[in-house]
């Protein structure tokens, strides 16, 4: 666990082993492509097989199910999504600058002072954490280093400089979406070093959604409350702040759809979110935030003390909701702490997972707190409006709240019905097959013989339908052991602790530690770099995903 990290070393939680050759009972390979590259696509089919779904299965003689590699999603919808975001980054910071200089123009300094401190601090804060990642992964021995930075001063000084204006200009978070796209198009495009290009991708669109969901909630949420109270005070609507509000709410939206999906594309125990799930998923937190700013935006236009009162009370309860339900995200006590209090801040405004296992009984009780806290603030902004400002939009605004509450809830029921990457959390059955122990990470014996052996190359097509027939394997086989004199796959980072349970991050994205050791031994082998934690009996492999860009 995080807490069980503290203290130790750097050799201590990661050992690495560059000459150890890898368990083979640990390793699962795909039938239909021969590789461990699409290991959890494959295992999904087969699941679903075995539950009797039809999913991309097709049924063969003797009643088993044939199940084939999921095609790719193709490389110009991960463009598409990508620049989208870009696109939806620009269109809330210009906005907010514009209507901050708006404001500014017709000399209503409050506001002119509000809107640029909730699109202003943000920003700095999160630009200064983008750099210190930066400095994390370009010193001590990190990527500096290993792209030979270190001995061109003149070079290395360059790239510090470019990154130090680029966070000045509060351009970071633009660089790294820019760097995504170039490194993901290069990990489709360059043959060589592939894994390289990937897996720097990966780390790279990690980072930017854990700055863009950072941003979006300390300043895009506070900014749109802020305009609807503004337009519900001053009984009027203006262009600038109506684009401005769509803006922080698509914003909001957009990254936390993108986190979700992210997410699960980094994790080989979790099934990748289809960008048809990603856009229902959008709806969804589109409705519930809509619902949940305008009933506070009304609530604030009259009650600003009490505003204040009930989002801190608000934030106090949800945190310690949080803590105690218990989470581990990050590596330490403090960032722990730290990231129990922005979760808090998340659920002022909508629901947010931080705790594996079934959620359904915490999204009725959170969403039926909110409904509740929703009723009493509009109850008492109608118990206390001016009616001579505000009957021309007081019955309308009661509508949208509700409305939009249920519109909410009805798509996060559709997309939990038909498009939500559910895996199955099942046990094996007491007369467990082999089936059933790779499909459920259970290890097969050292000495046991493989089940499936594997054919050459020249005998796949013949044997692929035998083997479906004569074993239960109908996608996996386990990889026979090497020969002494066979060429070892390389190295293995054994991490002496537990695996972090989903929704968390795996430990090599959140430690930077660990990530720059992945970086160094990418640029020194050739061979693929494999990661097995404490208690994975599976290994986990750097080349299995190919869920995403």
């Amino acid at each position: 666990m995080a807490a069980q990290s503290d203290g130790k070393s750097f050799a201590q939680l990661y050992d690495v082993h560059a000459e150890e050759p890898l368990d083979s009972a640990a390793i699962h390979i795909c039938q239909c492509c021969r590789t461990s590259a699409c290991y959890w696509g494959c295992r999904s089919a087969c699941l679903g097989s075995l539950l009797g779904g039809g999913g991309g299965t097709g049924t063969i003689a003797g009643g088993v199910r044939e199940t084939h590699c999921p095609p790719r999603e193709q490389l110009w919808l991960d463009c598409l999504w990508i620049v989208l975001a870009l696109l939806v980054f620009f269109w809330d910071v210009g906005t907010d600058l514009c209507l901050a200089a708006d404001y500014y123009r017709r000399r209503d300094y409050l506001w002119f002072g509000l809107t640029l401190f909730f699109a202003l601090v943000p920003s700095v804060l999160v630009q200064i954490l983008s750099f210190r990642w930066f400095v994390q992964d370009y010193t001590g021995g990190g990527l500096g280093e290993v792209e030979g930075l270190s001995k061109d001063r003149l070079q290395l000084a360059a790239v510090w400089m470019w990154q130090a204006a680029i966070h000045v200009l509060q351009l970071g978070q633009v660089w790294r979406y820019i760097r995504t796209l170039y490194l993901g198009v290069m990990s489709r495009r360059q043959k060589e070093h592939q894994r390289r290009w990937y897996w720097a991708m990966m780390f790279e669109y990690a980072d930017v959604n854990m700055l863009r969901l950072l941003e979006t909630f300390l300043e895009s949420a506070p900014q749109l409350v802020l305009q609807l109270c503004i337009m519900i005070q001053e009984n009027r609507a203006e262009t600038l702040q109506c684009i401005s509000s769509l803006a922080s709410l698509l914003s909001l939206a957009w990254v936390l759809a993108s986190y979700h999906k992210l997410l699960r594309d980094s994790r080989d125990d979790q099934r990748s979110m289809s960008y048809r799930g990603a856009l229902l998923h959008l709806f969804w937190r589109l409705f519930t935030i809509s619902s949940r700013v305008l009933a506070l935006a009304l609530f604030a236009s009259l009650f600003h003390i009490y505003f204040g009162i009930f989002v801190v009370l608000h934030w106090c309860a949800m945190a310690f909701w949080v803590v105690h339900g218990g989470t581990d995200f990050c590596m330490s006590k403090w960032e722990e702490v730290l990231f129990n209090m922005v979760v808090g801040i998340v659920y002022i405004f909508c629901w947010f997972n931080v705790k594996e296992g079934r959620t359904r009984s915490r999204m009725v009780v959170y969403y039926t707190v909110v409904l509740a806290e929703n009723t009493v603030l509009t109850g008492l902004w109608y118990a206390y409006r001016d009616p001579a400002l505000t009957d021309s939009y007081a019955v309308p605004a009661l509508c949208g709240v509700y409305l939009t509450f249920a519109g909410g809830v009805l798509v996060m029921l559709l997309y939990y019905g038909f498009l939500h990457p559910a895996t199955a959390h099942l046990t094996p059955s007491p007369a467990s097959s082999c089936c059933a122990q790779l499909l459920w990470g259970l290890p097969l014996p050292p000495s046991a013989p493989p089940t499936a052996p594997p054919t050459p190359a020249h005998m796949a097509k013949e044997e692929d339908d035998d083997v479906a027939v004569e074993t239960c394997l109908p996608v996996f086989q386990v990889r026979a052991t090497a020969p002494s004199a066979a060429k070892q796959e390389g190295p293995l980072i054994k991490i002496d602790m537990p695996r972090k349970r989903y929704p968390a991050w795996d430990a090599h994205y959140v430690d930077r530690r660990l990530r720059r050791t992945i970086n160094i031994l990418q640029y020194v082998t050739p061979a693929a770099v494999g990661i097995r934690y404490r208690d994975g009996p599976l290994l986990y492999e750097l080349l299995q995903y190919e869920s995403s860009l």
